[in-house]
């Protein structure tokens, strides 16, 4: 049985007149009635009673009718989801993100493939230090991650998305928490709570620059790769925690957040492989430079 045979089938069911589907279907009435001959021979049963004044289904028929109309439907659906598969519009994108973007990046990001690329899904790695994004990318683990340059992957494209200040969290009750900015200097005697030291992490070593530069070296006391563990240390009188302002999207009790100065702003990029690109990587970052994602004005690499 071929797939022609049921779209012939059908029309014959809609207009029961054989001149009229041939008419519809630009094709001679013979062939046509020597098609349905064919199909309801390999059925072993009659689709359509036959008069000389009418064509009218049979009850196999109308039950064939349903089933060939599911069928015809199915494969419609399937090659329009393949022409979208290739055209980048459909499939499953792996996104990996770093520290704070988690929180605030993420839902923008999220929120802008559900508008504009409904059939993309998206498979959400969080809260990944930057050297284990760059990796994910170069052995095709991740297609698009969310980090904080420098990267040292020549092979990566890197545009910018945001530049972020820092803010301080402190416990609740803090003495420090009345005042609206904290210089950093005034976190000389503070235990600190970090990212890991070693780790590459750009936050880590913002942090201990920001530091050298008021003077001092931070006390750390506690480490973690993982931002909201950081700030349940944080919560429970720990220490503080010197982070992007993107944190302020974790709202935890016990934890408040300051405006922090002394420290320079630190950068957030979107990160892909320059080459091995897929259909589906190029209308991501199409999406993302129509709607204005990318601070700058052109690419440093890939597509498109």
């Amino acid at each position: 049985m071929e797939l022609r045979h049921l779209r012939y089938f059908i029309v014959v069911a809609e207009t029961c007149h054989f001149g009229q589907a041939a008419e519809r279907l630009k094709m001679a009435q013979p062939p046509l009635s020597q098609q349905i001959r064919q199909l309801e021979a390999e059925l072993g049963t009659e689709l359509f009673a036959r008069t000389t004044r009418s064509v009218s289904l049979t009850p196999a028929g109308e039950a064939f009718l349903a089933d060939a109309q599911r069928i015809l439907s199915s494969v419609e659906e399937a090659a329009r989801r393949a022409r979208r598969f290739a055209d980048g519009k459909a499939g499953t994108l792996r996104i990996g993100l770093t520290g704070t973007a988690s929180y605030t990046q993420l839902p923008a990001l999220a929120r802008l493939v559900k508008e504009q690329l409904p059939d993309v899904v998206l498979d959400i790695h969080t809260e990944l230090l930057t050297p284990a994004i760059e990796q994910a990318l170069a052995s095709g683990e991740l297609d698009v991650g969310v980090l904080r340059p420098p990267v040292r992957d020549p092979a990566l494209a890197v545009r910018p998305i945001a530049h972020e200040k820092f803010v301080v969290a402190l416990p609740e009750g803090h003495r420090l928490a009345a005042a609206d900015t904290v210089i950093i200097g005034e976190l000389r005697a503070e235990d600190f709570i970090m990212y890991p030291g070693g780790s590459r992490s750009v936050v880590h070593d913002a942090v201990i620059r920001a530091c050298r530069a008021a003077d001092f070296y931070p006390r750390v006391a506690h480490e973690s790769a993982k931002t909201s563990t950081q700030l349940s240390l944080v919560a429970a009188g720990l220490g503080v925690a010197v982070l992007p302002e993107s944190v302020r999207g974790i709202a935890l009790a016990g934890v408040q957040y300051r405006a922090v100065a002394g420290a320079d702003d630190v950068e957030l990029a979107l990160a892909w492989c320059r080459t091995g690109g897929s259909p589906l990587v190029d209308s991501f970052l199409a999406t993302l430079e129509d709607n204005g994602i990318f601070l700058d004005s052109s690419y440093s690499g890939g597509l498109p």
